[in-house]
C-alpha cells in the first residue's frame, strides 16, 4: 500500500471545508480523485464514502460538544436517509456500465446546487436588508417530521448514487426548511445526521463497489485532522462568517457537477474571491476604522 502525499494534501483541504460547512465532501473529494489523480469513478465514490465513515464523526463530535446539534431533527432525517442510501448504492451498481445515466444525475444535481447557492445569496441579502438574524436556538426549534424525512430521503438517495448530497444538497434544504437556525447549528446537525447515512452508503459501496486501500488510506490521513480543525472553527464562528463559506463551497460543487473544467473552475473561483475581497474592502474600509485610534494615541504621546 502506497500513500500519495498530494492526495493527502488535497483531502486535507476538502476535510477542512467539510468541517467548516458540512458540505463539499463527495462534491469536491470525488471530482478531485477522478480529475486530478485519475481514479476510476466507481472506485473514487466508494473510497470517498469509506473514508467519510471516519471523517464525519470527528466533525459531529466537535459540534455535539459545543451543543449545536438538534438530535430530534437528526433522528427524522436518518429515518429517511439510511434506507434510501442503500437503494442509491444498489442503483449505482446497476448503472456501473451506464456513464450517460450517471452523467445526467450529476448534471441535475449540479443545477440544483447552483440554484441553491443563488437562493442562499438572495436570502442573505434579504435578511440583511430587513434586519433579520438567524438566532434560533437549535434545541427549541419546532421539528417538521414529514418534511425532514423527505429531506433525508432525497439526500440519502443522492449520496448513495454519487457520494454527494449528505452535505451539499441537504444543507441547502435544511437552510430553507428551518430558516431561523444559524449556519453553525445547521452544519452541526447536518454533520451528525451524516454519520449513520455515510455508514449505510459505505456498506452499500463495500457490497456493490470497489475499494482501493491506498486511496482510502490517503483520504483518511489527510481529511480526519483537517475536519476536526474546520469543525472547531465553524462551531464557534459567527453566522456571518460561516454562511458565505457554505455558499461558496456549494457554488463550487455545483459548477463542478454541471461539467465546468478544472482549470475554468479555478479561474472562476479565484475571480469570485478577488471580487468579494474588493467589495468587502470598499464597504468595510478597515483602514478608516483604525485611523481615529491611531490619531488618539499620537495625540497622547505629544
Amino acid at each position: 500500500m502506497s500513500i500519495d502525499p498530494y492526495m493527502v494534501i488535497g483531502s486535507a483541504v476538502v476535510g477542512f471545508l467539510v468541517g467548516m460547512t458540512g458540505a463539499g465532501g463527495g462534491a469536491l473529494m470525488t471530482p478531485m480523485l477522478i480529475l486530478i489523480f485519475g481514479v476510476k469513478p466507481s472506485t473514487a465514490i466508494s473510497s470517498d464514502l469509506v473514508a467519510s465513515v471516519l471523517m464525519r464523526p470527528v466533525g459531529a463530535f466537535v459540534h455535539l460538544r459545543k451543543g449545536t446539534v438538534n438530535l430530534r431533527l437528526v433522528g427524522w432525517m436518518v429515518l429517511g436517509s439510511v434506507p434510501m442510501a442503500f437503494l442509491g448504492s444498489y442503483l449505482l451498481h446497476l448503472m456501473a456500465h451506464s456513464k450517460s445515466a450517471q452523467s445526467d444525475i450529476e448534471m441535475a444535481l449540479g443545477a440544483a446546487l447552483l440554484v441553491g447557492a443563488a437562493a442562499m445569496v438572495l436570502r442573505y441579502y434579504l435578511d440583511r436588508r430587513n434586519g433579520h438574524a438567524r438566532q434560533g436556538v437549535v434545541h427549541t426549534i419546532a421539528v417538521r417530521p414529514a418534511l425532514t424525512v423527505v429531506i433525508g430521503m432525497t439526500g440519502g438517495l443522492i449520496v448513495g448514487l454519487t457520494s454527494v448530497g449528505s452535505g451539499s444538497l441537504m444543507i441547502v434544504l435544511l437552510l430553507f426548511a428551518y430558516p431561523l437556525l444559524g449556519a453553525n447549528q445547521l452544519v452541526g446537525t447536518d454533520l451528525t445526521q451524516a454519520v449513520p447515512l455515510t455508514i449505510a452508503a459505505a456498506l452499500g459501496a463495500l457490497a456493490f463497489g470497489h475499494i482501493e486501500v491506498s486511496v482510502t488510506a490517503s483520504l483518511i490521513i489527510g481529511s480526519v485532522p483537517a475536519v476536526f480543525v474546520g469543525s472547531f472553527i465553524s462551531s464557534r464562528a459567527p453566522d456571518r462568517y460561516v454562511r458565505p463559506v457554505i455558499t461558496f463551497v456549494i457554488f463550487a460543487s455545483g459548477l463542478k457537477y454541471v461539467g465546468v473544467g478544472t482549470t475554468a473552475l479555478g479561474w472562476i473561483l479565484c475571480t469570485i474571491l478577488l471580487a468579494a475581497g474588493t467589495v468587502w474592502l470598499f464597504y468595510a474600509r478597515p483602514w478608516q476604522k483604525g485611523a481615529p485610534a491611531l490619531a488618539a494615541s499620537t495625540d497622547e504621546v505629544d
